[in-house]
């Protein structure tokens, strides 16, 4: 943990953690999806929490050399997004959750900002990661239940317009996914330079780039897919 941080940012993004995770396993059980393998994904979220939780806490992501320890921070759940997206199994997992929840869980984004922009009031963070920078990521979290109520549940957005609002948001994402890697410790740093903690390699804020953002790309990745196929 970084002891500059007050305790209430810190317990901020332990929630929000908590809220993807709930609000994932809800989509999964609306989507009745099978009880086991809903349980099955929910035990192996939460025991990827426990792990990287643990590994940030011990210090060990703080090695900045290449190839960074960070890695093993985000390769996993991108590995598994490419296991779902290139198996038979996983494919059909994908057609089955619901297009609406999956646009709620965006929602998350809200807390995920406004706790950014206080570790960059704490100075672990750049101001570019911000929204008072180039973190424009929070647009997405506003527009996400007026989406999903009006556009998905009231059927008043074609999928053409779903479509681009997904894609949008993606880019929103994944801008803000490329500032962060430019604004950690590393030798192709560019921004955030002088800062001493960098807030992301470190626990529980870690959670943000280990678990937050790949369920949300895997929201965008799985609403473009389904919206695509109906083409």
């Amino acid at each position: 943990m970084i002891n500059s941080v007050p305790q209430s940012i810190q317990l901020l993004f332990i929630g929000t953690t908590l809220l993807t995770l709930i609000l994932f396993a809800r989509t999964m059980r609306i989507s009745q999806i099978k009880t086991e393998l809903s349980r099955l994904i929910t035990a192996c979220m939460l025991l990827w929490l426990c792990i990287i939780g643990y590994v940030a806490y011990s210090g060990f992501l703080l090695n900045t050399e290449l190839p960074p320890n960070f890695i093993l921070a985000v390769l996993p759940p991108i590995i598994a997004i490419v296991i779902a997206f290139n198996t038979k199994k996983g494919k059909e997992f994908i057609d089955q959750l619901s297009l609406l929840h999956l646009t709620i869980l965006s929602v998350v984004r809200i807390p995920v900002e406004i706790g950014l922009h206080s570790l960059f009031l704490a100075n672990v963070l750049p101001e570019e990661m911000t929204y008072s920078g180039l973190n424009f990521d929070i647009i997405a979290g506003i527009t996400a239940p007026l989406v999903a109520y009006f556009g998905i549940y009231k059927k008043m957005m074609g999928r053409k317009s779903l479509l681009a609002w997904n894609i949008i948001c993606l880019g929103l994402l994944l801008t803000i996914i490329t500032v962060s890697i430019l604004s950690a410790p590393l030798p192709f740093q560019q921004m955030g330079i002088g800062i001493e903690q960098f807030a992301m390699m470190y626990y529980p804020f870690n959670w943000l780039p280990a678990f937050i953002v790949p369920v949300v790309l895997f929201t965008h990745f799985v609403a473009i897919r389904r919206l695509l196929k109906k083409e």
